[in-house]
C-alpha cells in the first residue's frame, strides 16, 4: 500500500488536511471494512493528488484556454471510483461492498468513463465551469460547509459571499442545460428540452402531465431536470449522484453530520471556535506533521458523523449503519435497501424508557385503523392540558415535490409547515401505488405497509412557529407514483397542497 503522498508547501498542507476526510468518507462507504476504507483511500488519494498536480501543472503551463477539469475534493472522489473500479477488475473486488460491485459492472458505472457526452450532466456542468466557482458551489451544497468557513477557505468576501453562491448556482443551470442540449438526444427528448427548462426555472409552473410521464421514463432527462431545478432542495443530491457516481446521496448525508460535528453545531460561537482551532494548528503544527493529525482528526470526525445523535451507548450498537449504498438512479431499486429503515424494535434499546414507550405504541394503535399515525395519540389521551407543544393539534400544511423519477425509483422533498412550535416531530402520510421508502436525510423512516412514518433528527427537531421543516427520500415504485394522502403531523391531520 502506498504512503500518502507528501504536501509540497503549506498551501497544499492545508488543502491535504480538508481533503483527505473527505475521501476516507467515501472509501469507507465502498467498502467491506475500516482496513480496507483506509487502503483504499490512501490508494485513490495518491492517485487523485497526483493527477490534481498534473492538472495545475498543466493550467500554468498553458497559453490560452481553460484546462477543464473537477475541483480538488471532487476530483480525489472520483479517484476513488476509479480506484475501486481496478481492484474490481484486478481481482481485488472482494473488499468492496457487495452493491458497489454490482454497480461497477452495470452500464451506469461505464457512462462515468464512456463518451464525454454520455457522462451526466452534473458531472459535465460542473468540469465546465471555473474552478473557483466549481468550488464554492461544491463546498457549501455537498460539503454543507457554511458560507463563512467556505468564504475564509476560497479568499473570499463573507458579506457577499452568499450573492455569489446564487451567482454560481445559475451559472451552473446554464452549464447543464447546454451539456443536456449537446447530449446524444433522441427525438422525443429534444422535443420536450426547452419545455423542461422553462419548468425547472419556475418556482411555480406545475410540471404537464405528458412532460411528468417523459421524466418517469428517461433517465437522462430526469438527471438533467434534477440538475436544472435550482428550488426544492434537490441541487446537493444532483450534484453528489452526478459527480460521484454510486453512493452519493449517502455520502452527501455523511458530509452534513461530519460537517455538524467539526463546527460544534448546535453550540454558541461553533463556527468561531473552528477559525480559532484552525488558525492556532497551523501556526503550532511543522508542515511534515499536519498531514498525519488531518488524518487521526479526519478519522474521528468520520466515526461520529457514523454515529446518530443523541443515543445511548446501546442505542448506537443498534442503530442504522451508515454505510447502506444509495443506489444510481440507473441501477434497479426494487430491494428498496429494507435495512436502511428504521425498524423501531431494532433502533431503540430496551433499557431507554422513552424508546421503549414509542416502540410499544406502533404495533398497538389506540383506534383500529389500519395505518398507524404515529406516537400522538397516546399522548392525547393523556389529557391535553398538561402535553407539551408538540403534541397539541396543530395546523399544518404539506408541500409534496417530486424532485425526480426513474423507471422504478424516484426522489422526493416533503416540506411541512406548522402554526405552532415544535420541540419534537413526527410526518406520517399513506402512499397510494404499494411506493417504498429505501433512504431517507434529515429525518429517520419507519414503513408499515403503505404507511410512512418520518421521525426528527437529534439536529432538526426544534421548529418555530410558522416554520417549515424539511426532508427528503429516496423511493422504490413498481407502477404508477401518485401523490402520498392523510399526510399528519403529530397525528394531526395537515392540508397538502
Amino acid at each position: 500500500m502506498p504512503d500518502l503522498p507528501t504536501p509540497q508547501d503549506d498551501t497544499e498542507a492545508a488543502l491535504f488536511s480538508e481533503c483527505w476526510d473527505a475521501v476516507l468518507s467515501y472509501a469507507d462507504l465502498c467498502t467491506s471494512g475500516s482496513l480496507t476504507a483506509h487502503q483504499l483511500a490512501t490508494e485513490a488519494f495518491t492517485l487523485g493528488m497526483r493527477e490534481v498536480r498534473a492538472a495545475a501543472s498543466t493550467h500554468v503551463r498553458g497559453a490560452g484556454s481553460r484546462t477543464a477539469r473537477l475541483p480538488t475534493i471532487p476530483a480525489l472522489l472520483t479517484a476513488v471510483r476509479a480506484t475501486a473500479a481496478a481492484w474490481e477488475a484486478g481481482g481485488q473486488g472482494h473488499k468492496l461492498d457487495p452493491e458497489l460491485r454490482l454497480w461497477l459492472n452495470s452500464g451506469s458505472a461505464a457512462r462515468f468513463s464512456g463518451p464525454p457526452l454520455g457522462r451526466p450532466v452534473a458531472l459535465r456542468g460542473l468540469r465546465d465551469m471555473q474552478e473557483a466557482d466549481a468550488a464554492l458551489l461544491w463546498l457549501a451544497e455537498v460539503e454543507a460547509l457554511p458560507l463563512p468557513t467556505v468564504a475564509r477557505r476560497l479568499g473570499l468576501d463573507p458579506a457577499t459571499v452568499a450573492d455569489e453562491l446564487d451567482q454560481v448556482r445559475g451559472l451552473f443551470r446554464d452549464r447543464c442545460h447546454r451539456a443536456h442540449l449537446d447530449s446524444p438526444l433522441d427525438a422525443q427528448c429534444r422535443s420536450y428540452a426547452r419545455l423542461l427548462d422553462a419548468v425547472t426555472r419556475s418556482t411555480v409552473a406545475e410540471t404537464p402531465g405528458d412532460l411528468s410521464r417523459h421524466l418517469a421514463t428517461c433517465v437522462r432527462c430526469a438527471e438533467a431536470a434534477a440538475c436544472l431545478r435550482l428550488h426544492g432542495g434537490g441541487l446537493p443530491g444532483a450534484l453528489a449522484g452526478g459527480v460521484i457516481g454510486w453512493g452519493g446521496l449517502a455520502y452527501l448525508e455523511r458530509r452534513r453530520r461530519a460537517t455538524e460535528v467539526r463546527l460544534g453545531a448546535g453550540r454558541p460561537g461553533g463556527a468561531d471556535a473552528d477559525d480559532r482551532e484552525e488558525g492556532t494548528g497551523r501556526s503550532r503544527v511543522l508542515r511534515g506533521g499536519l498531514l498525519a493529525a488531518a488524518v487521526l482528526l479526519s478519522a474521528l470526525a468520520l466515526g461520529v458523523s457514523m454515529m446518530p445523535f443523541g443515543g445511548s451507548g446501546e442505542d448506537t450498537a443498534a442503530a442504522q449503519d451508515d454505510r447502506q449504498p444509495v443506489a444510481d438512479p440507473g441501477v434497479s431499486r426494487t430491494a428498496a435497501h429494507p435495512t436502511a429503515t428504521h425498524s423501531p424494535t431494532a433502533t431503540h434499546s430496551p433499557s431507554a424508557p422513552a424508546s421503549a414507550t414509542r416502540t410499544e405504541r406502533r404495533p398497538a394503535p389506540r383506534k383500529p385503523d389500519p395505518e398507524p399515525q404515529g406516537t400522538s395519540s397516546a399522548t392525547h389521551r393523556a389529557g391535553p392540558t398538561n402535553a407539551p407543544a408538540t403534541t397539541r393539534p396543530a395546523g399544518c400544511r404539506v408541500a409534496y415535490e417530486l424532485d425526480s423519477q426513474w423507471p422504478d425509483g424516484f426522489q422526493a422533498t416533503v416540506s411541512v409547515t406548522t402554526d405552532q412550535a415544535l420541540t419534537g416531530w413526527e410526518v406520517s402520510w399513506a402512499f397510494r401505488d404499494g411506493q417504498h421508502v429505501g433512504q431517507m436525510w434529515d429525518a429517520t423512516v419507519h414503513q408499515d405497509g403503505p404507511r410512512v412514518t418520518a421521525t426528527a433528527a437529534d439536529y432538526n427537531r426544534t421548529v418555530a412557529a410558522h416554520g417549515t421543516l424539511s426532508f427528503g427520500f429516496l423511493g422504490s415504485l413498481t407502477g404508477a407514483n401518485r401523490t402520498p394522502y392523510r399526510f399528519t403531523l403529530n397525528g394531526s391531520p395537515c392540508t397538502v397542497g
